[in-house]
């Protein structure tokens, strides 16, 4: 198949640091030509990638001219490959892909891994009909307003993963392992829960992530994170590349999720899950989805029952942990997922095959 794929361009294919959706981009489009599809990839200029690189986008991104400019560019590139793709695959912008919207033979898939746009959503499928395809993250991440009558749409649940291979899964770690909180440092993401639940646990806490530069989570940063940093029970070190990130997973008791909000997916867990390292996670968003209690870690309604799991952890099998990673988030099981849904939309297969999700 030749398919286009989509993402915005504000981050390169893949990024360097945070870009959970960029990273998702990249390991599907390497997966693709690795298995002999032909991948045009609309992305950031400096974008690395295995397939035809459609360079877009110029900083500042947020301002009006620039977002028109850019959904342009995207709709205008599509526009002229319209007889030659299979099928259009946008991580990107709903937006981008109103030209093409009306070509009702040309297979469509829309990819969320934040919070959906209903609206544009309902609009789109008023204008696409059944030749535009919806896939989420996590079925937390629409389900509930297709139960309640205010989705729409056809909609597929399919993974985030991780190329395992990139991590190294330690079977077992030091009685003092520290846990860790990695992502970016913000109330959400909850940090000082984090911070609370190794303190109670007795237990040292490594952090790292972005710290917000400008705003209200400056002011959470100084005074509620800041504040318990002491590079021993506490210890921050910033923001980390993949190499860092494999050697703080790798060597931690678990990794700590006490999300404030309903995440869609953290990749950070399927990260850890491919060291080997447990997730204890507050049941919120796509962690009840995600982490299997018990088995790859546990999920917990309260700080006091994420304490409690800390003491849990020896029964965990941080081999099991891996094998369930590589079934589940590994770089081939996700590809596969896409190819079975890109080979359901363009009529290459029953439908129905081999599917994770189906919600309409």
């Amino acid at each position: 198949m030749r398919i286009a794929l989509t993402v915005d361009p504000y981050l390169p294919v893949p990024p360097r640091f945070y870009g959970g959706i960029e990273r998702i981009v990249d390991l599907l489009a390497e997966g693709l030509v690795r298995r002999g599809h032909e991948v045009d990839l609309f992305a950031h200029p400096d974008s690395r990638t295995a397939a035809t690189l459609h360079p877009y986008g110029a900083p500042p991104h947020m301002t009006p001219v620039a977002r028109i400019r850019e959904l342009l560019q995207v709709g205008g590139g599509l526009c002229r490959m319209i007889r030659s793709v299979d099928l259009v695959h946008s991580f990107g912008r709903l937006a981008a892909l109103a030209p093409i919207l009306p070509l009702r033979s040309l297979p469509k898939i829309q990819s969320y891994q934040r919070e959906v746009p209903w609206r544009g959503v309902r609009r789109a499928v008023t204008l696409a009909g059944p030749s535009l395809t919806f896939t989420g993250c996590s079925t937390s991440l629409y389900a509930p307003a297709m139960a309640d009558g205010q989705g729409a749409g056809r909609w597929r649940t399919v993974f985030n993963g991780v190329d395992v291979s990139r991590y190294h899964a330690a079977p077992s770690v030091s009685a003092a392992a520290p846990l860790v909180f990695l992502g970016r440092v913000e109330r959400i993401k909850g940090p000082h829960d984090a911070i609370a639940i190794a303190r109670a646990a007795g237990r040292r806490l490594v952090i790292a992530g972005n710290v917000a530069e400008s705003g209200d989570e400056v002011r959470f940063f100084e005074d509620e994170i800041r504040p318990h940093i002491d590079g021993q029970s506490v210890e921050y070190v910033g923001p980390v590349d993949d190499e860092r990130k494999n050697a703080i997973l790798g060597s931690a008791a678990a990794l700590l999720m006490p999300i404030h909000w309903e995440e869609p997916f953290g990749i950070v867990m399927a990260e850890a899950f491919a060291c080997g390292t447990p997730v204890i996670g507050y049941a919120r968003g796509s962690v009840p989805e995600v982490v299997l209690d018990g088995v790859n870690g546990f999920c917990c309604g309260t700080r006091e029952a994420a304490v409690a799991a800390v003491g849990r952890l020896p029964a965990i099998d941080r081999r099991a942990v891996r094998a369930d990673c590589e079934a589940r988030f590994g770089a081939d099981a996700i590809v596969d997922d896409y190819i079975r849904l890109y080979e359901e939309v363009t009529g290459r297969t029953p439908a129905g095959a081999g599917r994770r999700g189906d919600h309409a």
